[in-house]
């Protein structure tokens, strides 16, 4: 008997240092995170630079899954094939009301379009265009990327604002952002959606020039917001404050000044494109607005679901408000301190 209680003391320590090795430990919880433009939507974790986040590994992994619109994104979501969705407020609007998604909640700001001093989204005519006013646009031909998208709202409020309605006094077509400058150079078309980073090519920006802002049509927009289903965000809460809290620090990484030629090689090394094409704007004053501590502008939201409304694309008129759940982010924003 003297040697079975050493023994039984012995099994008790090894199940003790077992249980709190690394490898008992819970696996990270993959996050499903869907993106389309870098540096843009997506996490600035997509770009690789190591050591800044300091829980991806450990409470969450990223995976990282790219689309071409946000209306894909709604039956990805829908389907459960992804967790954390940046929804433009016009997608966000129609996955709650046409695809029943009421228990998506807005989780943190992605960016927003029009705050003083930021960039705003540019339509764009040709320098030897006729068409010097919006009432000029009367009979021609205008793109956005896609009928009821955020940017495609505010050209048809600001047509609206001057008497001019689509099929009636104009022709939309729908594009992709990376065609319109060959469109609008080639007389295609006769005004473009002038979005980032495309607005900033050197040959488009010598032969054409903004008619109008974004903000003119709709002042700030709330552009792109993060978003997931209340059950997810329930079950992963502390991975999920982890992630924004790692988000928050890339974000002010990327957006401090002295970081910028770092920040530019590594946009360059992911998309295999030239630094002129970014260096001028990326992480400046001249890109769109991303909050430091990720609190998104419900108020500027609302408006932009009620412009949606009033162009027909939605049924009702959403309140965002009920659909936010901002205790991650302050917790998270937080944590990172100012």
């Amino acid at each position: 008997m003297g040697v079975v209680k050493p023994f039984l003391a012995a099994l008790a320590a090894c199940a003790l240092l077992g249980a709190s090795s690394p490898a008992a430990k819970a696996e990270p919880v993959k996050l499903r995170i869907a993106w389309i433009v870098p540096a843009g939507d997506a996490p600035l974790a997509l770009l690789g630079r190591p050591g800044i986040a300091q829980h991806e590994g450990k409470s969450y992994t990223l995976d990282f899954i790219h689309f071409t619109g946000t209306p894909p994104m709604i039956t990805a979501v829908a389907g459960g094939q992804i967790d954390l969705v940046p929804f433009a407020y016009s997608s966000f609007a129609l996955a709650v009301e046409n695809a029943r998604l009421t228990d998506l909640r807005i989780l943190s700001d992605v960016f927003r379009d029009g705050v003083p001093g930021y960039y705003s989204t540019q339509y764009m005519v040709l320098n030897d265009s006729p068409i010097k006013k919006i009432e000029d646009l009367k009979g021609k031909i205008v793109t956005s990327n896609a009928a009821g998208s955020a940017v495609d709202i505010a050209l048809r409020v600001m047509l609206r604002k001057h008497k001019l309605e689509d099929k009636r006094d104009y022709t939309l077509i729908e594009s992709a952002f990376p065609n319109m400058k060959a469109e609008l150079m080639d007389h295609k078309v006769d005004l473009i959606t002038g979005v980032q980073p495309f607005a900033f090519d050197p040959a488009l920006r010598a032969a054409a020039h903004p008619l109008f802002l974004q903000k003119d049509a709709l002042g700030i927009s709330q552009m792109i917001i993060m978003t997931a289903r209340a059950s997810f965000v329930q079950k992963n809460r502390a991975a999920l404050v982890d992630f924004l809290e790692d988000n928050l620090r890339e974000l002010r990484w990327y957006w401090d000044p002295a970081n910028h030629d770092e920040a530019i090689k590594d946009v360059t090394a992911y998309t295999k494109t030239p630094a002129s094409l970014w260096s001028g704007w990326l992480f400046t004053k001249g890109d769109l607005y991303h909050d430091p501590k990720g609190m998104p502008d419900l108020d500027a939201l609302k408006r932009n679901i009620a412009s949606a409304h009033d162009l027909g694309f939605l049924k009702s008129d959403l309140d965002p408000k009920k659909y936010a759940d901002l205790s991650l982010i302050e917790e998270a924003a937080k944590r990172v301190g100012k």
